[in-house]
């Protein structure tokens, strides 16, 4: 119903900004990254809105990127994911991030956030996989194409050994491209690279 709402910032709570425009005082659900965090009572934005109806409750979700609006709508396509686990899923990690663990398949990632168990990630993974960009995660095809039982490969789950989630360790490796480089090598220019 509500494209977008441009106002002034009445007042932030956590998890909340009431925008204010020509008198009105709209409660928006945010997440908790959002950049809205930063702003100072007073300060105009524009929120991009997502009206969800419900038989007890009508909520108005709020996102300061068009991306973010577009991925939390994505979110609410998958079984199990309503609007507050969607809002979630936002909040847990930037946006580029999410599509990352997405695209990697890293259900480790998705479960950090608040109500996420492994079998809603794996459905996560499983319903959006095809339906981001890979563009939106700041890798390329190549970077996503990485062959079974390359030192690539290896590199990769070393670096997963050693703490990092598997979208951590897929982004380290984006932009290592020599073919020839001993999973060691990988290694090395991957923690170069962070």
């Amino acid at each position: 119903m509500f494209h977008y709402i441009k106002g002034r910032i009445a007042e932030i709570l956590p998890g909340l900004a009431v925008l204010e425009n020509n008198g009105i005082g709209y409660e928006l659900h945010i997440p908790e990254n959002s950049a809205a965090f930063l702003a100072k009572p007073g300060e105009e934005m524009r929120f991009y809105t997502a009206m969800i109806v419900r038989e007890d409750d009508i909520s108005l979700y709020g996102f300061t990127e068009r991306d973010a609006l577009s991925m939390f709508r994505k979110l609410m396509t998958v079984s199990g994911v309503g609007a507050k686990a969607a809002l979630a899923v936002l909040s847990a990690m930037p946006l580029s991030e999410l599509s990352r663990a997405i695209v990697f398949e890293d259900v480790a990632a998705l479960t950090r956030a608040n109500g996420i168990g492994k079998k809603t990630a794996q459905r996560i993974v499983l319903d959006l996989k095809e339906k981001i960009d890979v563009a939106e995660t700041g890798a390329s095809a190549a970077d996503t194409d990485i062959a079974a039982g390359s030192a690539k490969e290896e590199a990769i789950n070393a670096l997963i050994y050693l703490g990092y989630t598997k979208s951590e360790a897929m982004t380290a490796m984006i932009g290592i491209t020599d073919p020839d480089l001993t999973a060691e090598e990988y290694i090395k220019k991957a923690l170069a690279h962070q």
